[in-house]
């Protein structure tokens, strides 16, 4: 294979080591290696300090509304045995999977016959055992069946981890991306979901954000409009199309479900009812309990004590019942939420739902009802981005920089800056003898708020010239009052 294109300057030194028979040969693998464009897997990315200071503010604002409400913090691993994994997703989900090769010699095991055939499931089955885990949400039902003698019911937890999807990667869809969790399991209690509305209410308001609509529905009420629809045995795909309404319109939705052999005056009824916009929500309710059979008039009912216990607490204002919202429906048994941001083009930033059975798919006798929401992460950052919600000091890094003339200053300084950090300043001083123009250009780059300048004058004075960089205000201070000044 080629060699990459280099520079002259590393094309001469390269050339130069190849003329140098001593060198083993692996090192010069190495070294052509090395001078390679350097790529990322499609669908992944890097943080730089600029981002992952605007993420962990990001994070440690979610993080609080969780602990807020008494949630406890959970980690699991970053792999699961496929075992855990597959036949929780439907099966769009388990194609979306990343497998990871057994160890050592994966081939020898594998399926011949599947393998000549060019059966990619059954290969797969017999070369990968484990896969990176594709949510929070069923590695935590494995944790909590695997540990449920131990643990307390009601069971809050919190995580805030990544997860990965073999997805087609674009604008706010990775292939690697956060989610943060927050879940319920053993109590049945509409308060959960009522909290959980109230949760994200108080986690976006926090960050700034005030156009933001919290959709909910109920499995059961999709299931009542499926037979209405004439969708027996279908379900799943009246579903999956009811759910692209606000994407491509009724009448492509209609001309969807005529393809999959749902069509008629009952569909045409259905749909015309989905799209209908009553006063409000309680007319809905109304209206559906008299049509609907015993199922949606359950869904009905555990609406309409959510809404009864926010009242007029925060988060009712943002919560909007929306007949063709779907989804989750591979273990959603209830109450299903969805988070969208006005005037952004991330698609939902938030969601979750009510699960009953997901437990019981790991041996658990018992049922362990649950609930919970998931925070998209990186698309609430592109959203928070595109708003222009991030300020010029979202970061928790150095906040001041202490600049110096020559070696006795920058030794006046070093002693100075484990000062400020005793008080609990995030400082540094800048590490080499350079003019102070240089050192004021790095703290500009680097996009601190202050710095610190130390003479020959303020070593005798004991007063240091603080100098906001934001503002390009200066003032004189003492050593002591320079804390509480930046802090």
């Amino acid at each position: 294979m080629a060699p990459a294109k280099i520079t002259n300057q590393a094309e001469r030194a390269f050339n130069d080591q190849l003329s140098t028979p001593q060198i083993p040969s692996n090192s010069l693998v190495l070294m052509a290696f090395f001078m390679e464009k350097p790529t990322l897997p499609k669908g992944t990315r890097d943080f730089g300090p600029v981002q992952m200071n605007r993420r962990l503010k990001l994070l440690d604002t979610i993080r609080s509304v969780f602990r807020t409400y008494g949630f406890q913090p959970l980690e699991t691993p970053a792999m699961e045995n496929l075992s855990t994994l597959t036949g929780k997703y439907g099966e769009e989900g388990d194609q979306l999977l990343f497998r990871i090769l057994n160890s050592g010699d994966f081939l020898k095991d594998a399926n011949q016959e599947a393998l000549t055939n060019g059966d990619f499931k059954k290969v797969s089955a017999s070369i990968s055992e484990k896969g990176l885990r594709y949510d929070l949400t069923v590695p935590f039902a494995r944790y909590v069946v695997m540990n449920q003698h131990e643990l307390a019911m009601p069971f809050r937890r919190y995580q805030i981890q990544p997860v990965w999807r073999a997805d087609r990667p674009q604008k706010g869809r990775y292939r690697e991306f956060y989610q943060c969790d927050a879940d319920a399991v053993g109590t049945d209690s509409l308060i959960c979901e009522a909290e959980i509305v109230q949760m994200i209410h108080l986690a976006f308001t926090k960050l700034g954000v005030k156009d933001f609509k919290i959709r909910i529905n109920h499995r059961g009420i999709l299931s009542a409009l499926a037979a209405m629809a004439g969708a027996e045995g279908k379900e799943g795909q009246f579903f999956v199309a009811l759910d692209k309404l606000d994407k491509i319109g009724t009448e492509k939705v209609l001309g969807e479900l005529a393809e999959r052999g749902i069509s008629g005056p009952q569909t045409q009824k259905v749909m015309e009812l989905i799209i209908a916009k009553p006063g409000n929500a309680v007319d809905l309710f109304n209206k559906l309990q008299e049509i609907f059979n015993d199922e949606g008039k359950r869904g009905i009912n555990d609406l309409k004590e959510v809404y009864r216990l926010l009242g007029d607490h925060a988060g009712s204002g943002s919560l909007v019942f929306d007949l063709s919202l779907a989804r989750g429906l591979s273990y959603y048994t209830g109450c299903i939420f969805e988070v969208t941001i006005s005037n952004v083009a991330v698609g939902s930033v938030c969601g979750g739902g009510r699960y009953d059975n997901l437990t019981m798919a790991f041996g658990s006798k018992e049922k362990l009802s649950g609930v919970g929401i998931s925070f998209g992460i990186d698309r609430i950052y592109d959203a928070l981005e595109e708003l222009g919600l991030f300020g010029t000091d979202d970061h928790y890094g150095t906040r001041v920089l202490i600049c110096h003339f020559d070696e006795r200053t920058r030794d006046f300084a070093f002693g100075l800056v484990t000062q400020l950090r005793s008080a609990g300043i995030a400082c540094e001083v800048y590490p080499d003898v350079a003019k102070l123009k240089k050192q004021l250009d790095y703290a500009n780059r680097r996009g601190l708020p202050f710095v610190l300048i130390v003479g020959e004058e303020e070593m005798t004075s004991g007063k240091l010239t603080l100098k906001d960089l934001r503002s390009g205000t200066q003032q004189t201070l003492p050593v002591e009052l320079i804390a509480q000044t930046i802090g």
